[in-house]
């Protein structure tokens, strides 16, 4: 199957900077209605296969144009003009009514709702991350008191125990993000089947339109010439082939439309799940990372107390047996405090990564709310075309579908071409 390098893009995911330079993300745009006009210019046909396709026309229009008009032959030449393409715009238009569901189940059971595993899992983080905010904690320097009154241990050591209480729900939730960042990956995997078989459907109807429109300028040009001669022979051409090779190529660019449409929408649900996916990441590392430091801060000031008591007593000790060497031990001592107090991990620097964390919490949240309003646009869009397709597709009855599908793999040769005609 050839690659899609013309295929239609939604546009991007863009992160931006408010006033206060942080990062937010911005949902895509919703996918924009595409007219008949515009698909027949989307889906490129093969190079090597417009020659194929070329002597298909003129080989059909010069039957067409000399058989008798009231035979057999003149009338399954006209059917198959009727029939030409009726498989693959009903494969396509099965596609397409997928395609719909996928962003309505992602508004009202996906990944976006309130609901969700995922939404969940960041408002439990973002609630978490709240409580260990040491900026709500007040002075962690300062003693703790019972009753306000009573000097009771130290509220720094109560705060990182505290936090390494949290550390197993904190597990729990990352991984809870993790399964849904997973199941958000294979999500997209199955979009990307979807898409792949839609852009081998979608080639198909463009050769068919290819074929349509040099059957509707060859056809023109013939009967033109044929009118001075035999005007009656004319009429019935233009009544009988021209007409409904016209009205077949307008089926064809309406189907092609809504099957460009959808697959735009496909690359919008897409994009929307790898922005959370990445959005995901960045919580989880985040919180990941500020768990280390907690892990580290903790360790350190276990280690720095330590040192401090011991020499606490050693100075004690000394000063009570050495009176000659008090003063020098006072000097001593004081310097030792003035150290331990300035080696103490800076509160202010805890506080920025717990910034980092609501920053990118916020951006999360904004993104998931903003992205509701895309997709119901793109929902809106995708079910006025898939309605105006179906008026098309009714034209075709169950049987001649059935019949299609049936030959489906029959109606193009070993290099992929489709046929005007069915083999023999």
């Amino acid at each position: 199957m050839n690659q899609d390098p013309t295929a239609p893009q939604a546009s991007a995911p863009a992160q931006t900077q408010d006033a206060d330079n942080v990062p937010a993300l911005v949902p895509p745009a919703p996918v924009a209605v595409v007219s008949p006009d515009k698909a027949a210019t989307m889906v490129p046909v093969p190079p090597d296969a417009v020659p194929k396709l070329d002597a298909q026309v003129a080989q059909f229009v010069q039957q067409v144009t000399s058989l008798d008009i009231n035979g057999p032959d003149f009338k399954n030449r006209v059917d198959a003009i009727s029939t030409m393409g009726n498989a693959e715009v009903a494969a396509s238009a099965q596609i397409s009514n997928r395609l719909l569901q996928r962003p309505i189940n992602a508004i009202n059971h996906g990944v976006f709702t309130q609901g969700s595993e995922i939404s969940k899992g960041l408002i439990d983080l973002r609630n978490t991350v709240t409580d260990l905010d040491p900026s709500r904690q007040g002075d962690l320097f300062s003693p703790r008191k019972l009753l306000g009154i009573i000097p009771f241990g130290n509220k720094l050591e109560a705060y990182f125990e505290g936090y390494q209480s949290a550390q197993t729900h904190l597990n729990a939730i990352i991984n809870a993000l993790y399964h849904s960042k997973d199941e958000l990956q294979k999500d997209n995997a199955a979009i990307d089947q979807e898409k792949a078989t839609m852009w081998a459907l979608m080639q198909k109807i463009e050769q068919y339109i290819y074929l349509a429109k040099k059957l509707d300028a060859a056809l023109s040009a013939k009967i033109g010439s044929i009118e001075a001669s035999d005007p009656q022979r004319a009429k019935v051409l233009k009544e009988e082939v021209l007409f409904y090779t016209r009205q077949k190529e307008t089926d064809l660019l309406t189907q092609m439309a809504v099957d460009i449409q959808g697959y735009m929408a496909l690359d919008l649900v897409k994009r929307n799940n790898t922005e959370l996916i990445k959005g995901v990441d960045r919580a989880t590392t985040t919180t990941v990372s500020a768990l280390r430091t907690a892990v580290i801060v903790a360790q350190a000031l276990a280690n720095q107390k330590l040192v401090l008591d011991q020499i606490t007593a050693l100075n004690t000790t000394t000063g009570n047996m050495i009176e000659s060497t008090s003063q020098l031990l006072k000097e001593q001592s004081g310097q030792v405090y003035e150290q331990a107090s300035s080696a103490t991990v800076s509160v202010e620097q805890l506080q920025h990564a717990f910034d980092n964390i609501y920053a990118t919490l916020d951006m999360i949240s904004d993104y998931k709310i903003k992205a509701l309003d895309s997709m119901q646009q793109t929902v809106d869009a995708l079910s006025t075309q898939v309605a105006k397709a179906k008026t098309y597709l009714d034209k075709t009855r169950a049987g001649q579908v059935a019949e299609s599908m049936t030959n489906l793999d029959t109606s193009t040769d070993s290099s992929g071409v489709v046929k005007l005609l069915p083999s023999s």
